[in-house]
């Protein structure tokens, strides 16, 4: 199933045309999407066309796919590649859209050889080469600092160079030490912090998801960077300002952004 609107333009090179109601309810319902320039926020339409056209949205969970989640949806993932472009994009189609959290089979390997199955619940996934997965109920928690749309669309940036390990392909003005030091740098200062948090029965000021591993924390920064980017840039300037290179944005700089 798939949106009313724009499903029969996904077999077609022409971009998708999102109605001008449609699309400011959508951008009026995200903060981080109304402190966009009138510029930009005009170059984001025009990325969300070209990815609705060049995407297969599928729905999943019993949910009813409209076109409002599959815009919704589609100016969230564009806003990482703002000044990027829709090639970062490359080399995946779908995207399966879950009523609610969703069952993802995993298995693990012990230091023993023996392989453990479990079954996990998750509100993101994505993976290489394959589609991105997401649970509209917790897209829809967007605009206070948890993302899961943006979290998910980090990761696939992540992956364009191989496994999501936190370092995406990177500029020139970036060398990969440079870039690795400053993250490891504060991946290990949050997760001291979460230690100390847990310690003390105390929330973090970020996700603690972050503390998985450094690919999670790229993923729950780049939440962070651009829904409360002030508040990154406050805790993590180091991480803040790489951040700035490689999205080329500075969202703390425009009006109206989130401390929280």
């Amino acid at each position: 199933m798939i949106g009313k609107l724009f499903g029969w333009l996904r077999h077609r090179q022409e971009p998708a045309h999102v109605p001008d109601a449609l699309w400011q309810t959508v951008v009026s319902a995200l903060p981080f999407l109304v402190s966009l320039s009138a510029e930009e926020q005009l170059r984001l339409r025009r990325l969300a066309e070209d990815f609705l056209a060049s995407k297969e949205f599928t729905a999943a969970g019993g949910l009813a796919l409209s076109d409002a989640i599959c815009v919704s949806i589609a100016a969230q993932g564009c806003l990482p590649i703002l000044n990027l472009g829709l090639d970062y994009y490359r080399g995946w189609v779908g995207v399966i859209v879950y009523a609610d959290e969703f069952i993802i089979p995993r298995s693990v390997e012990d230091e023993f050889g023996v392989v453990h199955e479990y079954q996990e619940l998750a509100s993101g996934e994505a993976w290489d080469g394959g589609p991105l997965l997401i649970s509209w109920r917790d897209a829809q928690m967007a605009g206070s600092g948890y993302n899961v749309v943006i979290h998910e669309f980090a990761h696939k940036l992540d992956m364009l160079n191989g496994e999501a390990n936190g370092i995406p392909p990177l500029p020139p003005e970036i060398a990969r030490n440079e870039w690795q030091q400053v993250l490891l740098a504060s991946y290990d200062d949050f997760c001291s912090l979460v230690d100390e948090a847990d310690a003390a029965g105390r929330d973090t000021v970020f996700d603690p998801y972050a503390s998985e591993n450094p690919g999670e924390f790229f993923a729950v920064m780049s939440e962070a960077f651009f829904e409360t980017p002030a508040l990154l840039r406050d805790e993590y300037p180091a991480f803040y300002a790489q951040l700035t290179v490689f999205y080329r944005q500075d969202p703390a700089s425009r009006p109206c952004t989130q401390r929280r």
